[in-house]
């Protein structure tokens, strides 16, 4: 079966599957529109948009009250991790009121279970995506987080690669009718080393291949820095495909300043190359999250 007819046939099974859920649970919102696309451009005096991933900070406060410690911090975006898996319709209403009220936007988003690398996952993830590009409407984030899975036994590791390639086309197909963009991620072999994609190399040479105008590279320095190290060249060699950073020192995974990443360096390059997408915050901070993102964002400022 070629791609676009097995692709449309997911995708109805996908809307099948979503129209069912929404006529058995109330929770699931009915009202779904088009993505708006978030602005590219910095909100403050920094030289591109910064963020918070959600999950780093402020877990034991109600959503809400974590969109205000976001605010007081003095940022303008927010990433979730499936926050809003079991929101009920009222919940999206008074989400977005509250994130309209304080200018946030959320850039982007996770939430998707079924990998890339694996072949007999394909169906289920094109069945996840479909299902969370309606909510990322209801949501107006843009931007979906998509994993690459644990390694398959039984495959090599450029069947894993070419399979990577292939359901990133798939999922890139449904997602530029709702245009969102993907975005795949690498993440350190000492966090979970059974997971494929550790090397942000292979990572653009997977979104290359794939050639889809709607799929970028997550490039986390954290897990790079862990797994191999040479954050800098590679930015520059691959800025072109990189559609998102994410921020943390190593080791812990706290802020920037503490660890063994010179992240002035890693800001004023990004600064020099012209980055004009976001950066996230997804560092676990040691004193208070507030102080300690504002310090964050300082430090971009003065990149």
């Amino acid at each position: 079966m070629h791609r676009r007819q097995f692709l449309g046939a997911a995708a109805a099974a996908a809307c099948s599957t979503s129209a069912l859920a929404r006529s058995l649970d109330p929770r699931i919102p009915s009202s779904y529109n088009n993505v708006s696309p978030a602005a590219s451009s910095a909100p403050d005096s920094t030289p591109f948009p910064l963020s918070i991933m959600l999950w780093t900070v402020y877990r034991d406060l109600p959503f809400d009250q974590r969109l205000d410690k976001v605010a007081e911090a003095g940022y303008h975006a927010a990433e979730l991790v499936g926050e809003f898996k079991d929101w009920t319709p009222e919940d999206f209403t008074r989400v977005r009121k509250k994130r309209e009220s304080l200018g946030i936007t959320f850039d982007a988003t996770s939430g998707v279970k079924s990998g890339l690398c694996d072949p007999g996952q394909r169906e289920p993830l094109l069945k996840e995506v479909a299902s969370i590009l309606d909510v990322m409407a209801e949501l107006q984030c843009d931007k979906l987080i998509l994993l690459s899975g644990n390694k398959v036994e039984g495959l090599s590791h450029q069947q894993m690669h070419a399979n990577c390639v292939d359901s990133i086309k798939f999922a890139a197909d449904l997602a530029a009718k709702k245009n969102v963009e993907l975005l795949i991620e690498n993440i350190d072999p000492e966090e979970n080393p059974k997971y494929f994609l550790t090397s942000v190399n292979e990572g653009f040479d997977i979104v290359r291949e794939a050639a889809q105008p709607n799929v970028k590279f997550l490039y986390d320095f954290f897990h790079e820095q862990i797994a191999e190290g040479n954050l800098i060249e590679k930015l520059e060699k691959n800025i072109d495909v990189v559609g998102l950073v994410h921020i943390a020192d190593v080791p812990g995974r706290h802020e920037p300043g503490t660890g063994e990443i010179n992240y002035a360096n890693i800001f004023r390059k990004l600064r020099d190359l012209h980055y004009r997408r976001y950066a996230a915050m997804e560092f676990i901070p040691t004193h208070d999250p507030v102080q300690s993102l504002k310090a964050a964002r300082e430090m971009v400022a003065g990149a």
